[in-house]
């Protein structure tokens, strides 16, 4: 079969259903390009129908739906790049965060700076390189030399909203140039300045707030946020005629003032809070203040809240000659570096491997955790965490000891000789070497070890088809019974464990109800066969397990269906339900998400069957090998009642 050519699929699409103004809506689920029309008869079917790479086009749910397979997400992803449809960044069905509100937020904002990682990583080595070079005389920090390499090196940690707005835009579905224009009113230079002149400010007579938003992350995500819904509230409200040019005006004249007095108050409150808090504690107990900076100074520069610091840090360094606030930074600096250098030695994927190695080194030598935190440490959760407590212990000893810096400079080894003249410097170096023996001992010990990925280019909303994995055997450990994984999931008899037994695999069956065949599904493509073979089964219990061992890599944000690949290469596609992505989640509680290792009877997630049949959609579970063209041979084998972990679909690889 030739290869697909992606872009031309997607522009041949969009000619086909009438153009990009025709398209209300684009999203995608497992297999489908799902666009909502707004003139349902300028598309043509039987067009569409033809292009190389669908397998059929369905008219269902108030969407023009194009079938194409596991590819989906690539046509998508071409689709967001020649329109302002955000498909290129924006998150693929299975990409939602989960968990905790927190660790969700930390997706959130991970996805969002993960592709500008390796240009900050690149920026932050190029200072580590100035810092280097200015320390040991080999560069004058007053040449123009020096200035044009430090513009060079500091624009991107300067001008981060500008960068931020673009992935935002794509993340939450606004339009990326007018996120851009947001962004820039905030690190205009005028109001830069009005936010360091300190003198009152108001918008049409209302005050506003000023914080400095350079370098900030947070308010421009906050802001893309808000500005995706006002976009598309504006875009049903407003006259096609007027539209193009009326939303992002409007859109632009309300979000810039609004962020303004809003997000600045926000943060400029609770960073006074937290500064005051901290100045308190540093006369009653200087350790405790230099665990609470030691721990969350990385935390605080998250939010922006650090600005409510900073006055205070200049403001001491000019009328004592130093400040008691940057005695606890150098830990919490180095102890985030040192997690970052751990999960170098400890990661087998070689793509953090290679943003881990210069994050580390731009975080030791030049006091820049950006690369660290948001390509590393960040998304990982756990050496983030490990980071801040290293920090605490750090922090809290260099404080008992009074130490501090007698200039403005960024925390890192370079900078150690600005903090031997006051205080002890001795527990200084004792705190910060603390700092960073905890964070990278608990961080190589206990951190995600991450599987070897061979194709270390996939991209969440990647197709599942042509990546590969090395991953840990599925097969009996020493001493465990026959006919037993490593973790106790029994087989059954004549089942091939992830190896393979004899060239066949056993796909089991998910769920526990009565099997139905591939033909009889109420849905088009599945039962046409196009979508590869397997079989139905109409599920009498919500539980729905892992029918093979191997990789997630699709997990559907609606939880009704995932894409499994086991290490043999076998692609199982587990779908709960027949259209049920119109459910949007509600009825689902999945139990595991894109890229977890599961064996054969983990449970994949937990679905409310009387909630799918009140909302009149058909619960019939569909275990489809979706590279069926690829293998031996696939033949279904379950009939009539099954129960999970019986074979349901026989595998000749």
């Amino acid at each position: 079969m030739a290869a697909v050519d992606y872009r031309s699929l997607a522009e041949g699409i969009l000619h086909e259903v009438g153009g990009e103004d025709n398209i209300a809506s684009a999203t995608h689920c497992a297999t489908r390009l799902r666009l909502k029309l707004r003139d349902d008869s300028m598309a043509d079917k039987a067009a569409v129908e033809k292009l190389p790479g669908v397998i059929t086009v369905m008219r269902a749910g108030g969407q023009f739906q194009v079938v194409v397979g596991n590819d989906v997400p690539t046509v998508y992803a071409e689709l967001g790049k020649i329109t302002d449809l955000n498909g290129e960044d924006a998150p693929a069905d299975g990409e939602a965060p989960r968990g905790n509100l927190f660790n969700r937020f930390i997706d959130l904002v991970s996805s969002i700076i993960s592709p500008i990682i390796w240009p900050l990583a690149a920026a932050g080595l190029l200072k580590a390189f100035l810092s280097a070079t200015t320390q040991f005389g080999g560069l004058d920090p007053e040449s123009q030399t020096y200035v044009i390499l430090a513009a060079a090196a500091d624009s991107i940690f300067y001008f981060l909203p500008l960068f931020l707005a673009i992935t935002a835009a794509r993340r939450f579905r606004a339009n990326q140039f007018t996120a851009m224009a947001i962004a820039g009113a905030l690190v205009y230079p005028s109001i830069v300045e009005l936010g360091a002149a300190g003198a009152p400010v108001s918008f049409a007579g209302i005050p506003v707030v000023m914080m400095n938003y350079t370098s900030s992350v947070i308010p421009i995500i906050v802001a893309v946020w808000l500005q995706g819904y006002l976009e598309r509230l504006l875009d049903k409200v407003l006259p096609s005629a007027l539209r193009n040019f009326s939303t992002p005006l409007l859109t632009i004249l309300i979000m810039v003032p609004l962020v303004l007095m809003t997000v600045g108050p926000a943060t400029t409150f609770a960073a006074q809070a937290i500064s005051a808090g901290v100045n308190a504690a540093f006369g009653v107990a200087p350790w405790l203040a230099g665990a609470i900076l030691g721990g969350f100074w990385q935390v605080f520069v998250l939010f922006g809240l650090h600005w409510g610091l900073i006055p205070i840090i200049t403001n001491d360094l000019a009328t004592q000659g130093y400040s008691l606030l940057t005695g606890p930074l150098l830990a919490a600096v180095l102890a985030q570096a040192a997690a970052t250098l751990a999960v170098f030695f400890r990661t087998r994927n070689a793509a953090r491997r290679q943003v881990a190695g210069p994050a580390a080194l731009s975080g030791f030598l030049a006091g820049i955790t950006e690369p660290g935190i948001y390509g590393v440490n960040l998304p990982l959760k756990k050496p983030f965490y490990f980071g801040i407590a290293g920090g605490v212990v750090g922090g809290a000893v260099a404080a008992a000891g009074g130490s501090a810096a007698n200039a403005f400079v960024f925390p890192s080894l370079l900078a150690i000789p600005a903090y031997t003249q006051i205080g002890s410097f001795t527990l200084q170096l004792i705190g910060t070497g603390v700092a960073v023996v905890i964070a990278f001992t608990l961080t190589f010990l206990f951190g995600p070890r991450e599987a070897e990925v061979a194709d270390t280019a996939v991209e969440p909303g990647r197709p599942m088809t042509g990546t590969t994995a090395t991953i840990a055997s599925d097969a009996p450990t020493a001493g465990a019974p026959s006919g037993a994984t490593a973790a106790g999931t029994p087989l059954s008899t004549g089942t091939a464990t992830a190896t393979g037994v004899a060239g066949t695999v056993e796909v089991l069956s998910p769920v526990d109800g009565t099997a139905v065949a591939l033909t009889e599904v109420p849905d088009k493509v599945f039962a046409s066969g196009a979508m590869g073979k397997g079989v139905g089964i109409v599920p009498t219990d919500g539980h729905v397990y892992a029918p093979i061992s191997g990789t997630v890599k699709a997990a559907m944000k609606s939880g009704h269906a995932y894409g499994i690949k086991s290490p043999d290469g076998v692609e199982v596609l587990v779908h709960i339900g027949i259209d049920t992505v119109q459910l949007d989640g509600r009825g689902f509680s999945p139990a595991v998400t894109r890229g977890d290792q599961v064996k054969t009877g983990d449970l994949l997630a937990v679905v409310d069957l009387e909630t799918v049949a009140a909302a009149g959609y058909d619960p019939t579970t569909l275990v489809v090998v979706t590279n069926t063209a690829q293998l031996a041979g696939v033949v279904p084998v379950a009939q009539g009642a099954v129960t999970h972990g019986q074979p349901a679909v026989t595998v000749q690889i």
